[in-house]
Order: C-alpha cells, then sequence, then structure tokens
C-alpha cells in the first residue's frame, strides 16, 4: 500500500510539472502580439483560466511513451489545449449551450460579449495551427501532425459531433448515436492529443494505432464521467452549471444506461484503455491517469 501511494505520488509530480510546463507556453503565446481591441484579452481569458490540461498532459507524456523528448512536443501539447478551449468558447455560446460559467468563472460572452467571444475562438482555432509549425521537429511530422488535428477539429470531429449534440436536442438518443456524438465532440480531440505526442517522438504505425486505442476508450470513459457528475456533483465542485444537460433536455449516457450502467461501463472502457497500452514498457502514467478520470469528482 505504501509503494502504491507513493507511486501515485510521482504520477501526480510529473502531471504537475507537465501542467506547469504547459502554463507557461500558454502564458507567452500571445504576449508579444499587437493587441487589437480586447481581442487577446478575450483569448487568454479562457486559455489561462485553469482546468486540467489533460489533453496536453496526454502530448507530451505519450511523446515520452514512444521515446521521444517531451518539451519538443510542447507546440504540438498547446495546440490542442487552444482548440480545447476555442470549442468551449463557443459551446457556452447562448447560440450553443447558453453556460454563464466555466472552471468557476464567468464564460468568455458573459465578460466581454458574443462577439468578442466569437472572434477569440476563431483567433484561438487559428493560433492553434501557427504553433504546430513552431515545433522544431521534422518537418514531415509537423505536415502529419496537420492533419491528425485538422481532422480531429473539424467536421469529421469535433465540430461534427457539435453539430450531432446541437441536433439532438429536445429527442431521446439511442445508445449507437450517443457513442457517435461523444466519439466525435470528445473522443476525436483526446484521440489526436495521444496521436500527435507519437507523431512528435517519430513513433511506428502500430505505436500509433495503440495510443489512438487508449485514448479512444479514455475519452469514451471521460464523457460517461462527466455526463454522470452533471447529475451527481455541484455546481461549487465542476466550476460549472449542473444539470444543464437536462435543461437543454439532451440525452446522455446517463439517460441511456442509468449511473450505475454508467459506472459499469466506465470501468470496463477504463480497462481496455490500459489493455491498449500492454506492449509498451513503462505506461504507468498513462494507466494512473486513466483510473484517476475514471474516478474523478470534478
Amino acid at each position: 500500500m505504501g509503494a502504491m501511494t507513493d507511486m501515485e505520488k510521482d504520477f501526480t509530480e510529473i502531471m504537475a510539472r507537465d501542467q506547469a510546463l504547459v502554463e507557461d507556453y500558454l502564458a507567452q503565446a500571445f504576449a508579444s502580439q499587437t493587441r487589437h481591441a480586447n481581442l487577446q484579452e478575450a483569448m487568454e481569458y479562457s486559455l489561462l483560466s485553469g482546468g486540467k490540461r489533460i489533453r496536453p498532459v496526454l502530448t507530451l507524456e505519450t511523446c515520452r511513451l514512444c521515446g521521444g523528448d517531451a518539451e519538443a512536443a510542447l507546440p504540438f501539447a498547446c495546440a490542442v489545449e487552444m482548440i480545447h478551449t476555442y470549442s468551449l468558447i463557443h459551446d457556452d455560446l447562448p447560440a450553443m449551450d447558453d453556460d454563464d460559467l466555466r472552471r468557476g468563472l464567468s464564460t468568455n460572452h458573459v465578460v466581454y460579449g458574443e462577439a468578442t467571444a466569437i472572434l477569440a475562438g476563431d483567433a484561438l482555432l487559428t493560433a492553434a495551427f501557427e504553433q504546430l509549425t513552431r515545433a522544431n521537429l521534422p518537418a514531415e511530422r509537423i505536415v502529419e501532425a496537420v492533419q491528425c488535428l485538422s481532422q480531429a477539429a473539424g467536421s469529421a470531429g469535433m465540430v461534427g459531433g457539435q453539430a450531432l449534440d446541437m441536433a439532438g436536442e429536445g429527442r431521446a438518443l439511442e445508445r449507437e448515436e450517443l457513442e457517435l456524438l461523444q466519439s466525435l465532440k470528445t473522443g476525436a480531440l483526446i484521440s489526436a492529443a495521444a496521436e500527435l505526442g507519437c507523431i512528435a517522438a517519430g513513433g511506428s504505425r502500430e505505436q500509433r494505432n495503440q495510443v489512438r486505442s487508449y485514448a479512444q476508450n479514455l475519452g469514451r470513459a471521460f464523457q460517461i464521467r462527466d455526463d454522470m457528475l452533471d447529475v451527481t456533483s455541484s455546481e461549487e465542485e465542476l466550476g460549472k452549471p449542473v444539470g444543464s444537460d437536462q435543461v437543454n433536455e439532451k440525452s446522455t449516457f446517463v439517460t441511456a444506461l442509468g449511473l450505475a450502467g454508467c459506472a459499469t461501463l466506465v470501468e470496463q472502457l477504463t480497462r481496455r484503455g490500459v489493455d491498449a497500452l500492454s506492449a509498451f514498457e513503462n505506461p504507468g502514467f498513462h494507466i494512473w491517469l486513466a483510473e484517476s478520470l475514471a474516478t474523478r469528482t470534478k
């Protein structure tokens, strides 16, 4: 039991170290830019508002897992976080989920107005691809990263999932529809985060397939746990409104499976994700991350 506690402490320290690298990089991302009205301020308001930084940490640690230099992958990692942040800004807009709270703060459009929030999201989306080009890595890896992230973020991935989410409001979705929606809206970017780490490291096609399988299962478990917390947690714990899925008449895994069924599925998906990494020599951090996310309370 003591050894496990020490191991968990080590992984927590790795997480904190990676989060600090990401925070420092993001804090400087737009510092030297000419300021246009309050655009960069709005971008940084959401980009630097905290959060778990799961996606960029996953990029860095998957790069290490595949034998690469994690710090060389920082531009890839932070590009993913910029995409994620833009999606949150736009998701919170009145035309989408119409939320007033995110990470314990007023949402971007509440502070800066809808027009500036839209532009801030647009600018972060564009900046993400500029960040990919800043990586000190071979050109062919950067090209592969651009292809990976653009596919995950666009109509074949996250944006397509958001479209399905909006179209599904007010009607009951079948489990298969929910799984497709989640795999695009949430899972695609989590998968891309892991794959970008493998790409940065120059990993093999087999390694990329393995980390993709891990991340896809992680993403599914993450979203189901999120649906559970929307029912069981509080606004203070989550830092965002709870019960919003019900208010917006959205089908979730909880409405489809119930809380007990969701808990069982999260456990199964987490195990599948862990098993996908069995060929790697030292996947300890990834195992710890998957298990931690499966039982998170916020």
